[in-house]
């Protein structure tokens, strides 16, 4: 008998919550790439009940996205301070002879940011919203609020117009990019980011159903999500250091300066992949 879609977004929900409530010790604990693994969950569950929404009841479904966008956000301010701090001394590990204030200002500042944001998680995590969203949380991990006609379809027919849906949205992204202005392109490119990484996670989830399509498809979306995200985090990088640079005086200047063109690079080099990982979304579904 094919499994119903109800019974098998279920399951991919399970998955996700598992993964979320299994970080949070670690997170408690500052342990090693705790956080990144917290928001990560939390981002996929996000992402399955936006893609998978029609299967759920809508204020529900809404409600509970809107939750687990608090707890991205507040995970995020961490991990983003995380990943400047450590790609901050990746950078400076090229020269020696940086001042000192260049250190302090860029993997210092990061790391500091880290440590306030950490601490404001840990208060988070004590508080009523996220006990609240926990306890919603465990009842969609058993009982979601599914929409009973809908559940009751071919999980097979259900997860196929989804992954096409969500395809078709990304390629819409992808062939606007080619006529966006120099201005509107970054952004464009991170919107481009964003729906690569919603159709590998929809892809993931119906993984179980639809086999290797998915898989497949999965696959080459998250390529283009990685590619386009070294883009951003170099970006991102350039423009954090340019603004720390800004009315500073020679020799840390020149460091700055040096700094913010090895990631203009970087930009470039990531952005040179970025034809090939996007060619699938112009292949006939």
């Amino acid at each position: 008998m094919a499994p119903k879609a109800g019974k098998a977004v279920v399951a991919a929900l399970r998955e996700d919550i598992d993964r979320l409530f299994a970080a949070e010790p670690d997170v408690r604990a500052d342990a090693d790439d705790s956080v990144h693994q917290m928001r990560v969950a939390t981002r996929r569950l996000r992402s399955v009940l936006r893609s998978y929404r029609k299967l759920f009841d809508a204020d529900e479904a809404a409600a509970t996205e809107a939750e687990l966008k608090w707890l991205a956000d507040l995970l995020g301010v961490a991990r983003d301070a995380e990943v400047r701090a450590d790609r901050f001394t990746d950078l400076l590990s090229d020269f020696d002879d940086a001042p000192t204030v260049v250190t302090d200002s860029l993997v210092g500042a990061s790391r500091e940011a880290y440590t306030e944001a950490h601490a404001e998680i840990l208060t988070a995590l004590d508080g009523k919203r996220y006990r609240r969203l926990r306890k919603v949380l465990k009842t969609w991990r058993t009982d979601p609020p599914l929409a009973p006609e809908l559940a009751r379809d071919k999980a097979k027919h259900v997860f196929g117009r989804v992954l096409r849906r969500d395809r078709k949205r990304l390629r819409k992204l992808v062939f606007a990019e080619p006529a966006a202005t120099a201005a509107d392109r970054v952004e464009l490119l991170h919107d481009i980011r964003k729906g690569a990484k919603r159709l590998r996670y929809s892809c993931e989830a119906a993984g179980t159903v639809l086999g290797s399509d998915a898989t497949d498809l999965g696959t080459r979306a998250k390529r283009l999500q990685s590619v386009l995200g070294d883009h951003r985090d170099a970006v991102e990088s350039r423009a954090a250091i340019l603004a720390v640079a800004a009315g500073t005086r020679a020799p840390a200047a020149t460091v700055y300066e040096l700094m913010a063109d090895t990631e203009e690079a970087a930009a470039g080099r990531a952005l040179a992949h970025y034809p090939a990982a996007a060619a699938f979304c112009s292949a006939t579904p």
